[in-house]
């Protein structure tokens, strides 16, 4: 397993951006697939997006689609996700998880990071 820390969440209006961060520990950041998770009040925890060694091994959720976009820098061990057009609805507790292949359930989590979008 991997140790995730995520930053970068806050308070900011609809319509504005913001980009969290999640670093990993370990020296085999690469390997992984990354994934962010959110979960709103009295919601179950979704998939907001997630990605492979490569970018192009990408999936985003319909709600965030054209919105959102993951990234990762290996070589920094982090995982990015770029939020821009922030809706209320994307308010929750973000998540940044990692899975080793050839599974693909997520067993390494961080402690996650409030996004608050006010209307």
């Amino acid at each position: 397993q991997v140790q995730l820390v995520e930053s970068g969440g806050g308070l900011v209006q609809a319509g504005g951006s913001l980009r969290l961060s999640c670093a990993a520990s370990g020296r085999t950041f690469s390997v992984y697939s990354m994934g962010w998770f959110r979960q709103a009040p009295g919601k179950e925890r979704e998939v907001v997006a997630r990605i492979g060694w490569s970018e192009r091994n990408s999936y985003y959720a319909d709600s965030v689609k054209g919105r959102f976009t993951i990234s990762r820098d290996n070589a920094k061990n982090t995982v990015y996700l770029q939020m821009n057009n922030l809706k209320p609805e994307d308010t929750a507790v973000y998540y940044c998880a990692a899975a080793l292949p050839p599974s693909m359930k997520f067993d390494s989590w961080g402690q996650g990071t409030q996004v608050t979008v006010s209307s």
